[in-house]
């Protein structure tokens, strides 16, 4: 899916997200992550091979949500992202550093050099919703998807 620019700059602009996993059993696993881009691939990074990152070796369905600033109408915005994960070696160093820019400030040194490669959480969005300015996209997208679904019966 190509993000619009509207859920593009919520992605950039250093709001902490939720990513849910799910555990072996089924279960949700719920932590807090700095997210960014690559392409229209949303990215984090990690020192360690975590719980999360276990999980999404094993199934990658993944859930990532963020609130974003702002209100449309008495409601707050928020973001909520559907999506399919897959964990890379290496770059985390250097994608946190980056990151960190954003989250903690500019000049900010988060991962010193020569620190391990750790890992790095892609996620390929496959269904935007929640309040805000990409619920039309979200909106337009779900229109599309089941045009194509009943066309196809």
């Amino acid at each position: 899916m190509v993000l619009n620019e509207a859920v593009r700059q919520a992605l950039s602009e250093g709001h902490l997200a939720h990513l849910v996993t799910l555990n072996a059993d089924g279960s949700p696993h719920a932590t807090v992550v700095w997210v960014g881009l690559d392409g229209d691939e949303i990215v984090c990074a990690h020192t360690r091979l975590h719980k999360k990152l276990q999980n999404i070796q094993k199934d990658g369905r993944v859930v990532l949500s963020m609130t974003t600033g702002g209100k449309t109408g008495a409601l707050d915005n928020y973001l909520v992202i559907n999506g399919h994960a897959r964990v890379t070696e290496g770059g985390a160093p250097e994608l946190l550093n980056r990151l960190a820019q954003i989250y903690i400030g500019p000049g900010t040194t988060f991962i010193p050099d020569g620190a391990p490669g750790g890992y790095i959480t892609r996620i390929t969005v496959e269904h935007i919703h929640g309040v805000g300015p990409w619920s039309e996209q979200a909106e337009k997208e779900a229109h599309r998807l089941r045009s194509r679904y009943s066309n196809e019966s």
